[in-house]
């Protein structure tokens, strides 16, 4: 049988928005053209991660800020303690019930809308002297800071799949960096004004970001809209159950996240405490630590883009157990062990979660906005059960007891991981499918597609002594190209198109394998297994 490659019919164009909101025009470049895709750049990239950081800020400003606002409101610290309660529960609801309709929607157009509306709604928390008042738009504007789980789909859609770990990255870093710095920002501003100065910034802040997002923000059709709101919400709950890939990935995200929030919460106690005795202010200091550990998330974006998501995990995972690891010996005798394990930790738990996300982005591209909510509800989870239980650790048994029940959660990591293998086919739950080869489908079809350009250009005649390299690049290739020789398929360039020889038809084993964006001028295509002739 042979297979030749045969260029697809040009897709119908889709009516194109010219308008945000049905009244405010979207600016020419920024609109959606099917025939130009948008370059997701480099200024692009950082405009999502700015927005990523000061959106989510929102849910960590009022934290070192309690006392405070005790004093300003006239009521207990037991009262005030339930506003970083509601505002994490009003983010738990918009994950849930908000950012699951950037797979239903035009995403420029919900996350200018979302933008709107957490900046209006910080304006009663900068101004109202009512605590109730301020717990109610405390939940809302918590619901409506989901701004950063549209924008990480929406970048996995934009970014070339050679480029996507990168890009996830450089998001995920913005997420983390706001984190960080809402702590640092509310604490030093309220150590020499009001507090109220917080909330004012984050106004001005949101409002810097909508405008950045009109003139930046590409727009990107909708990409199921034949879908109702409730159809989505029921997938999303259908995804537990019948993707094994997300699955995994919840599961260990779900450990590696309550062992971060257990790291983060007692190392306050642990600094304030013999024999450190730090301030507030030194303490919160470390965050400065924990920045500089995620300022290398586009180093360990790009790092994730060279190896597949699986193996990715696992050096994630390794370099966690080895800084917890510090962090158990001696992280109470001496202030150095303290900072290296806070570096080694945020860059690690970095790299895991981006390995994560690009692993699930790759499940199913119409749903990565659903995907994207059910894995960061597992983070949320697992931030929960690292700070209640983590606490309850170290005030009972100790500092070497909670950052020794980190190591044992990364047990739990490594024991999900290992369930299934780096090869396993989307349905599959447990086993090693395809074997152990560190490289992926689509990196070997590049790799072979680049050796196949360098040595012989279209239009030029393939003769034998090249035909017989290319030959031999594909019989040593690892993974896919074993796996098509050992049925007898070889590659061979004929009259610029390249011809797939076998004595087997096509299956769909073959069919998903063939999954690379590769051009189809005078090579071949992600389509060329599906022909009949």
């Amino acid at each position: 049988m042979m297979v030749l490659v045969q260029q697809s019919e040009k897709p119908t164009e889709p009516n194109i928005p010219s308008t945000d909101l049905g009244f405010v025009p979207i600016p020419k470049r920024l609109r959606y053209d099917p025939n130009k895709p948008f370059h997701f750049g480099l200024t692009l990239n950082i405009a999502f991660g700015f927005a990523s950081t000061f959106v989510v800020a929102n849910l960590y400003y009022c934290q070192p800020l309690l006392i405070q606002m005790s004093k300003s409101f006239n009521v207990t610290y037991s009262e005030v303690s339930t506003i970083p309660t509601l505002v994490q529960a009003g983010y738990a609801t918009g994950l849930l019930l908000i950012s699951p309709l950037g797979d239903l929607v035009r995403r420029r157009q919900l996350i200018l809308i979302l933008i709107i509306l957490s900046a209006s709604l910080s304006i009663p928390l900068a101004i109202t002297k009512n605590l109730r008042v301020f717990e109610a738009f405390s939940f809302l504007v918590g619901a409506l800071s989901v701004t950063p789980q549209v924008l990480l789909p929406l970048a996995a859609d934009l970014a070339p799949p050679e480029r996507r770990a990168a890009a996830l990255s450089v998001v995920l870093s913005g997420l983390l960096f706001g984190v960080l710095i809402a702590r640092v920002l509310s604490g030093v501003i309220a150590e020499f004004t009001s507090w109220r100065v917080v909330y004012y910034m984050a106004i001005g802040v949101q409002y810097f970001v909508l405008v950045g997002s009109y003139f930046l923000l590409p727009d990107y059709p909708s990409k199921n809209s034949h879908l109702t709101y409730w159809d989505i919400l029921w997938t999303m709950a259908k995804f537990c159950f019948t993707e094994p890939i997300l699955v995994q990935a919840c599961l260990i995200n779900l450990a590696s996240s309550a062992s971060f929030s257990n790291f983060w919460v007692t190392l306050t106690f642990l600094l304030g405490d013999d024999p450190y005795n730090y301030s507030t202010l030194i303490i919160g200091l470390f965050a400065l630590v924990g920045m500089f550990g995620v300022a290398m998330g586009p180093l360990v974006g790009r790092t994730i883009d060279k190896l597949i998501p699986w193996y990715a995990s696992l050096f994630g995972m390794v370099g966690l157990v080895l800084f917890q690891a510090i962090q158990v010996g001696a992280g109470g005798i001496n202030i150095g062990a303290v900072i290296i394990a806070t570096f080694g930790l945020d860059v690690f738990r970095q790299m895991l979660q981006v390995s994560l996300s690009t692993s699930i982005f790759g499940i199913a591209p119409e749903a990565r906005g659903r995907l994207n909510a059910v894995y960061i509800l597992s983070l949320f989870i697992g931030q929960v059960m690292g700070t209640a239980v983590g606490t309850k650790v170290f005030i009972e048994h100790g500092w070497r007891a909670g950052a020794a029940l980190s190591v044992a959660w990364s047990g739990w990591q490594f024991f999900i991981l290992f369930l299934r293998g780096p090869h396993c086919d989307r349905k599959t739950w447990f086993g090693y499918q395809g074997g152990l080869m560190p490289y992926s489908k689509t990196q070997v079809l590049r790799r072979t597609q680049s050796d196949v350009e360098n040595r012989t250009p279209v239009g030029e005649a393939a003769d034998d002594e090249k035909i017989e390299a290319v030959d031999e690049k594909v019989e040593e290739g690892p993974t896919l190209m074993k796996l098509l020789t050992r049925r007898g398929r070889r590659l061979r360039r004929r009259d610029n198109v390249f011809m797939l020889h076998t004595s087997h038809p096509p299956d769909d084993r073959y069919n998903q394998a063939i999954d690379a964006d590769i051009h189809t001028d005078g090579y071949w295509c992600p389509h060329a297994l599906n022909a009949d002739t």
